[in-house]
């Protein structure tokens, strides 16, 4: 098993085409009450993998989430992707920063002007590009183009400073 993905490889490595169908499937409230023997079974027939080496707990868990995906669908592109990236900051720093609720999709494009020069960047599905080049964070972009340490968001006008409140063009109020 890989160690440096704090998933197991089977959630990442999902079938498309489900789970094989055989008469040893638990039925729903069953799962709650089956031994460890009886839940690496299920595992094994809903993930067509070997069940990682996790608590009860977390098998339940991980066999009520495949049932939910195979009955109602898989997460979405976008969403897969803020998970990897949160993943990402998470090996990389130890920590996860809150969701900024920025929602951008995929061939949007952010222009920013600096000292003159039109910079523009393009949301990917990984992330951003910048001058040719792939980038996984706005913020790496903003110190790049600034040469000093911004917040990207901040930077490409699409979160205000914190204490400041957006103008909405209420002169009179």
């Amino acid at each position: 098993m890989d160690t440096s993905s704090p998933y197991p490889a089977s959630v990442s490595n999902l079938r498309a085409a489900g789970p094989k169908r055989t008469s040893s499937a638990l039925p729903g409230l069953a799962v709650q009450r089956a031994n460890l023997e009886e839940l690496r079974r299920e595992w094994r027939r809903l993930y067509c993998s070997e069940p990682p080496r996790i608590s009860r707990d977390l098998l339940i868990r991980g066999i009520g989430y495949r049932r939910q995906e195979i009955r109602h669908g898989a997460l979405s592109k976008s969403t897969r992707r803020k998970l990897k990236t949160l993943a990402k900051m998470f090996q990389t720093t130890g920590r996860v920063a809150p969701d900024s609720g920025l929602s951008l999709k995929p061939g949007a494009r952010l222009i920013r002007e600096w000292h003159g020069r039109t910079h523009t960047v393009t949301v990917t599905e990984e992330g951003f590009e910048y001058a040719g080049a792939s980038y996984s964070s706005l913020t790496t972009i903003a110190k790049e183009i600034t040469g000093a340490h911004w917040s990207g968001p901040r930077f490409f006008g699409l979160k205000a400073a914190k204490g400041t409140r957006p103008d909405h063009g209420d002169d009179n109020a």
